[in-house]
């Protein structure tokens, strides 16, 4: 068992907690699909709030088997290849809260993930293809995600098929976000930079941008969650997927060494995904995603007012639940 208190100053930083305070009864439970590299939803972490999800790469396992790929002859998992991510990520959305065990997730038991994975061997290398990346975000807007979470991206524009697959899910209601991309430079990586998407970096703990996290001197939809450092170290933890594979051997059920904006993403996710319930709760509908972009950006800690390092600030999860001006005007 693990001291859910680990990741209090994270969720602190954002102001969560106060955000939860203020959920109230929520009569609708959104969606947030995860498209990553591999799940276990036989977690014990788990236990109902990862839906069934699909398997959308070719690795010959099935529809239905989230496990990771097998690495093609000759082939092996290296340190940088770790199925493990999407686990991790998946648990910062939708970690089982007030269970005794492990860690929360932001969705504090009200917001299901739907896991989809993506991540598959392509010529040798552990990633994925333009294709498979639409296919996963059609069949998430298909089942009415609120949210499409992307922890992934390319420094160089994707094919234009995943640009269409951005514009549908946009069109059914699903709000993409995406990471913002590690390389500590100026110009955010792919999905994120693409309009219509609510980029995400990542913020140290004093409320300053990560070494690591990308960020844009050019106005864009971009946000900060707390998800660590390299230098002084700054790390996080979430689930990993506990489960061993011949080909494969997990971090175990926890990792302590997450750190990156995969890991800031899913923290956007979720508060879009309890904005989205709040919402609902009080207009009986859900709002499009240009509100939820409108309402993230604004209530943020920059005031509403875009800084090139560090976008609209670090998210104030708090005020996305209360604001009258641009969440429930």
């Amino acid at each position: 068992m693990l001291d859910a208190s680990r990741l209090q100053p994270y969720y602190r930083a954002i102001h969560l907690e106060a955000a939860w305070d203020r959920l109230g009864t929520l009569p609708c439970t959104p969606i947030v699909a995860v498209l990553d590299t591999a799940f276990n939803l036989d977690h014990p972490d788990v236990q109902g709030n990862f839906l069934s999800g699909r398997n959308l790469t070719p690795d010959g396992l099935g529809p239905n088997d989230l496990s990771p790929s097998p690495p093609p002859q000759g082939y092996a998992y290296t340190d940088q290849d770790n199925p493990d991510h999407g686990q991790g990520v998946a648990g910062l959305v939708a970690a089982v809260a007030d269970n005794n065990r492990g860690i929360p997730g932001v969705g504090l038991n009200r917001v299901k993930v739907l896991p989809l994975k993506v991540f598959y061997w392509v010529e040798g290398s552990y990633s994925s293809t333009s294709d498979v990346l639409a296919s996963a975000l059609r069949y998430a807007a298909d089942q009415g995600a609120a949210v499409a979470n992307l922890s992934l991206g390319s420094p160089t524009p994707m094919d234009g098929v995943v640009q269409q697959a951005l514009g549908y899910a946009l069109s059914k209601g699903t709000l993409p976000v995406a990471a913002s991309g590690n390389d500590g430079r100026d110009g955010l990586r792919y999905p994120a930079a693409y309009p219509g998407v609510l980029a995400v970096g990542s913020a140290k703990l004093d409320g300053t941008r990560s070494d690591f996290s990308n960020y844009s001197t050019q106005p864009t939809d971009l946000v900060l969650a707390a998800a660590g450092n390299r230098n002084p170290l700054e790390i996080l933890w979430s689930l990993a997927l506990g489960r061993n594979y011949p080909y494969y051997q997990t971090l175990g059920e926890y990792d302590y060494r997450w750190v990156g904006t995969s890991f800031a993403a899913p923290q956007a996710s979720a508060l879009a995904a309890l904005y989205v319930a709040k919402h609902y709760a009080r207009y009986g509908r859900g709002p499009s995603p240009d509100q939820i972009r409108l309402c993230l950006t604004q209530t943020a800690a920059n005031g509403g007012n875009y800084d090139p390092q560090t976008g609209y600030g670090l998210l104030r999860a708090d005020r996305a639940m209360t604001d009258t001006t641009y969440c429930f005007p």
